[in-house]
């Protein structure tokens, strides 16, 4: 028995090494493979020997057919499941698709497959260049791996994958306005296991590291053109520990080349260079043979068991294991290696080029696979029921859905007192941290989280570093993720989505981290459209020493630029507060952290302000994005503060209005998307309704004190906007220096005066009945700006 088995696995493995087509294996890959199934087999993964060569050959086919779907995907529409050539009129007349890279994806994907296959584990993966999603889409539909939109759509008639690819950059749009194909230019909320875009190339490369939790396991596909974006993807062995993460496998393409020139690593030195760059940074690289799905599954394999094996020493240098899959841009296909291949490799359309349709009929023919045959190989990979395996599409970070955190209750701040915001959201923070342990911590910080008031944070979770200095608040397995780079920290909590995330920056410095919230923004909205809401805890961004505070620094540390950009964003998953005191912060926190698949910037003084709301205001106050705090609604004029020194500003107002004689009610607007005009059915059901908005904001004469710049302030709220001669807004008009607060407030026409005057204009009232005239003189700019700053 033992000799038949043995002769019976030879013949397998003999029929394997021949490869299939244009998916060749090297000597060293069969080397490699050889070894690792004997391995697979006696920890009885696989029956025996033969079976798991079987499951590679399964794997070389469906690669082979997947690169034949991508090709068609760009250039045909129509497809026919029996190889026949295709004819001119068969063909796209304007071709679209990002062919090169997709290509070079399908055997690393399919290699992700039979790795499962073999072991009968799933795992996570996701993809950096997402603009190669076509080869996901390809080998999903081939393999039956799709979510409903496609699978109501497609299958592998000679229809469904001509109906597949006349979706493929259809540019068609339903009724309200969204694409009328499941099918996008880059991973969308219908591609089967997406979890991210990868639009905004570089993001994956800081995320990786921080996704999958302990005892999960992810493939990370990286771009070789992406390792020259966002700073900090050298850094993941600073980040990976064995006691709170899952196993990585970092895998990137290495093509050699960007859309017109060869990518810097190309010309750095290629394959060699970054193994050595690698080496320096901490990482463990290993070479594998992009073009080979049997070499990226034997790179996954080995490098979670190298991860595995140095976790278990703690006297070693722990470095993470990354693969180095090096290939030719568009591999498989003409012109393969040129700059064409990036997008369109064929000299001209196949409707109307005839040398482009011998092309393309050629490359598609090396790389057809017989109906039958696809079929027997599909039915190889497809081991889930029998290994007790949820399919690709449903993996770990894929389905996250993650239990409302215990928030307890921190002591009482009542009015009357004063205390910096931050130290009560560090508070809160650390209180929500203890009564939920399951819960993985992240805390991304640029820097000076002790500058910005979370001393508690720090010395309870700690900087994560390699090797801890004495006397300071580190930790190997620390919770707080630093580095003085706003993108690598952000994605760190990102990334996080089974756990607890916080991020802490300054206001001035967090346009930086625009690109990779949005994306997030983005995708989490998508997933929610499709039916698919996703359910990870809300991220809070706290943007401190902010824009009003930051006087004793120069101009560039007063910018008001990512709250004003994240309010321009859909308000169901991008919300914006502004708690103007300690009890606000705590409940801001509070309530961030109830709003799953939502990232609230959260606008926070980090110095001490007077204690306002009452416990019952502030939780009001989170709920419903605006308390009501002085006067009635029957008030000739309407105060409106934004912003806790603004609403300092409005009170000191408001008193002077009433100390001669004109009533005035005062609101604090704490969020202003909840009173926007709702842009589409998902966001109405967010935004406040007519009868709410009218019980805040009755039609009556208005002035508004806004943290940020007046104009996308006021753009967002065109709802309660009386219009130029009812409603002033005074905010940020980008004019600061080295400043106190008092002075910031005077540059930039918004201090308790200046709201007097306004609403003596909007109510048509003589401001001099209102102001002093050496009060009127510091408005107007020719007197003693100081006259205005006492108490």
């Amino acid at each position: 028995m033992r000799a038949r088995r043995l002769r019976e696995a030879h013949a397998e493995f003999a029929a394997w090494a021949e490869g299939y087509g244009v998916i060749q294996h090297d000597p060293l890959t069969q080397v490699r493979v050889h070894a690792w199934v004997e391995e697979l087999a006696a920890r009885g993964c696989v029956v025996d020997a033969s079976e798991a060569y079987r499951r590679l050959r399964a794997a070389d086919r469906v690669a082979s057919a997947g690169m034949w779907l991508v090709a068609h995907m760009t250039y045909a529409r129509r497809v026919r499941a029996d190889g026949a050539p295709l004819g001119a009129e068969d063909f796209k007349e304007h071709p679209e698709g990002h062919t090169g890279g997709s290509l070079n994806m399908v055997p690393a994907y399919v290699g992700y497959l039979v790795m499962n296959a073999l072991d009968g584990v799933t795992r996570s993966w996701l993809m950096g260049q997402g603009h190669c999603v076509a080869a996901i889409d390809a080998v999903n539909l081939l393999v039956d791996n799709m979510l409903p939109a496609h699978a109501q759509r497609y299958d592998r008639s000679d229809a469904g994958l001509s109906r597949f690819v006349n979706d493929f950059y259809a540019y068609t749009i339903n009724p309200d306005g969204t694409p009328a194909s499941p099918l996008g230019s880059h991973v969308n909320a219908h591609t089967a296991g997406g979890i991210m875009e990868g639009g905004y190339l570089g993001f994956a490369e800081l995320q990786y590291v921080h996704a999958p939790l302990p005892d999960e396991h992810l493939v990370a596909f990286l771009s070789d053109g992406a390792f020259e974006e966002q700073r900090g993807s050298d850094w993941a062995p600073r980040w990976w520990r064995a006691e709170d993460c899952g196993l990585v496998a970092p895998i990137i393409i290495l093509n050699g080349r960007r859309i017109e020139q060869r990518s810097q690593i190309a010309q750095q030195g290629g394959e060699r260079w970054l193994e050595n760059h690698l080496r320096l940074n901490g990482f463990d690289p290993l070479g594998l043979d992009g073009r080979d799905p049997a070499s990226i599954a034997w790179g996954i394999a080995s490098m979670e068991l190298r991860a595995s094996a140095n976790a278990q020493d703690e006297e070693l240098d722990v470095r993470l294991p990354y693969g180095i899959a090096e290939t030719v841009k568009g591999y498989g296909f003409p012109n393969a290696g040129t700059n064409a291949a990036h997008n369109l490799p064929l000299p001209g359309s196949p409707a109307t080029h005839g040398e482009a349709r011998t092309l393309f009929n050629q490359g598609c023919a090396a790389l057809y696979v017989p109906e039958r045959e696809l079929t027997e190989a599909v039915a190889a990979l497809n081991t889930h029921d029998a290994q007790r395996r949820v399919r690709e599409r449903d993996h770990a970070l894929a389905t996250r859905d993650v239990a409302p955190p215990i928030v307890p209750l921190v002591p009482d701040r009542p009015p009357g007192g004063e205390s910096s915001p931050m130290e009560a959201l560090d508070e809160q923070f650390v209180t929500i941290v203890e009564a939920n342990p399951k819960l993985r911590v992240r805390v991304g910080n640029p820097d000076e989280l002790r500058s910005n008031k979370l001393d508690r944070t720090l010395d309870f979770l700690k900087h994560r570093v390699q090797e801890p200095e004495h006397g300071v608040a580190e930790s190997r397995t620390g919770k707080v993720i630093t580095a003085l780079n706003e993108e690598t920290v952000v994605c760190a909590a990102l990334a996080n989505k089974g756990g607890l995330n916080l991020v802490v920056t300054y206001e001035a410095f967090a346009p930086k981290m625009l690109g990779a919230i949005r994306q997030e923004l983005i995708f989490a909205r998508h997933l929610g459209q499709a039916g698919r809401p996703p359910g990870w805890l809300g991220i809070p961004v706290v943007l401190t020493s902010h824009t009003w505070e930051n006087g004793k620094n120069e101009q560039s540390h007063q910018d008001p630029t990512l709250p004003e950009t994240l309010l321009g964003e859909m308000a169901d998953v991008s919300r914006v507060v502004f708690p103007p005191d300690a009890q606000g912060a705590a409940a801001a926190l509070a309530h961030a952290y109830a709003q799953k698949g939502c990232i609230t910037a959260m606008v926070v003084p980090k110095r001490s302000v007077p204690h306002v709301l009452t416990r019952e205001q502030a939780e009001a106050l989170a709920s419903d994005g605006a308390v009501w705090l002085l006067g009635d609604a029957l008030a000739p004029l309407q105060l409106v503060a934004t912003g806790a020194y603004q609403l300092q500003e409005a009170m000191r107002a408001q008193a002077r209005l009433a100390e001669r004689g004109v009533a005035a009610s005062l609101v604090y607007l704490g969020e202003p998307g909840r009173f926007r005009n709702a842009r589409d059915a998902t966001e109405a059901a967010y935004v406040h309704g007519d009868a709410a908005v009218a019980r805040f904001f009755p039609a009556t004469p208005r002035v508004f004190l806004t943290h940020t710049r007046p104009e996308p302030y006021l753009g967002a709220l065109r709802r309660i906007d009386e219009g130029p001669d009812r409603t002033i807004a005074l905010g940020y008009i980008n004019r600061g220096g080295t400043l106190d607060a008092a002075g910031l407030l005077f540059a930039n026409r918004c201090t308790w005066a200046h709201a007097v005057a306004a609403a003596a204009q909007v109510i048509g009232h003589p401001r001099e009945h209102l102001l002093g005239g050496d009060e009127c003189a510091a408005i107007d700019g020719l007197g003693n700006p100081h006259v205005l700053f006492a108490p």
